[in-house]
């Protein structure tokens, strides 16, 4: 059975994230010599609410990790896309690099790591996805701590959509998001034991995953199975997972097709938002969808020699997400 627990952020994470891990029970069960992951979701420069996991959220569950196992690490690859900018640059801007050095847990860019390829079929042609072979072969537990989030070329962001950010090289993403429903499952199904504690205090609607409109929801939710935890997620902001595709082709798999293959300490509809989050694209967003969706496009968009052309074309209507150049030279 898939356990979730849900629970009010009033009295802080480390209440919340306590009582999680005392309903998970067995699940969680870490011993001494366990090596823990954590894999935020850090997609920006700087601190952004409702786009990126809180540090006070990392920090509260570095807390509680320390308690079973001194083998604890922080993790995320290089990000950016198109416009690349080390991850290391992000751990000094929100202060994980001062946090991890002052609890004593490592900080590590997996971009820099040796990898181990997984094989994924997708359209009937075989893959092979470079992983951080730390995550596949030297974790025992692995925590995923992503953001709930409307995503313009996905539809939502949650627990396994965080996982994409493990692939190291931006650019190999980015060829591959027409595979992006195959390639996202067989990534999270590759990992060791994973939980996932999605950080609820804000989420972002309207637009995402790098900017939109924050909202206050003030919950946590922490789960044994990352894919039960975004059924739930989905539920408590108004989205049908099965009208997402990699959600659907996940949940399929793993058999969660309903609420009877999940059991709760307490009726999530307590923490329900009360208008629904959705989707709205601008016209210049649709550009990035083509691309996403087909490979020719993403190609045209993002390797081929009018790729600077089209971008200095899109960016005369749209403004950048952020100063690209500005993160290149942190």
């Amino acid at each position: 059975m898939n356990r979730v627990f849900i629970g009010s952020l009033a009295s802080g994470y480390d209440a919340v994230l306590r009582k999680g891990f005392e309903y998970l029970s067995s699940a969680v069960a870490i011993d001494s010599s366990a090596r823990v992951c954590i894999k935020p979701n850090l997609t920006f420069p700087t601190f952004r609410q409702g786009v990126m996991t809180s540090p006070e959220a990392i920090e509260a569950l570095i807390k509680i990790l320390k308690g079973y196992t001194h083998h604890v690490t922080i993790c995320e690859s290089d990000t950016g896309g198109y416009n690349r900018f080390s991850i290391d640059h992000v751990f000094q801007a929100t202060g994980l690099k001062e946090m991890a050095t002052r609890y004593g847990v490592r900080l590590v860019n997996l971009s820099s790591e040796p990898s181990s390829p997984i094989n994924v079929v997708c359209r009937g042609k075989k893959l092979t996805i470079p992983l951080p072979a730390m995550l596949v072969h030297e974790t025992d537990v692995f925590v995923t701590m992503p953001v709930p989030k409307i995503h313009m070329n996905v539809g939502v962001s949650l627990s396994l959509k965080n996982q994409w950010g493990i692939i190291q090289e931006p650019s190999l993403r980015l060829k591959l998001h027409p595979c992006f429903t195959e390639v996202v499952y067989a990534v999270n199904k590759s990992l060791p034991k994973s939980i996932a504690l999605i950080d609820g205090k804000y989420g972002l609607n309207r637009s995402g995953p790098l900017q939109g409109d924050a909202v206050s929801l003030n919950w946590m939710l922490v789960s044994d199975s990352i894919f039960a935890a975004d059924f739930v997620c989905c539920s408590l902001l108004g989205i049908d997972p099965f009208e997402i595709s990699h959600l659907k082709y996940a949940l399929t798999k793993e058999g969660i097709t309903d609420w009877s293959k999940i059991t709760m300490n307490r009726d999530p509809a307590e923490f329900a938002v009360k208008e629904k989050f959705y989707l709205e694209r601008e016209w210049t967003d649709y550009p990035g969808l083509l691309a996403f969706r087909s490979r020719p496009f993403a190609y045209l968009a993002y390797e081929s020699p009018l790729a600077g052309v089209l971008h200095w074309l899109l960016y005369r209507f749209r403004k950048p997400f952020y100063d690209y150049e500005a993160a290149k030279r942190s």
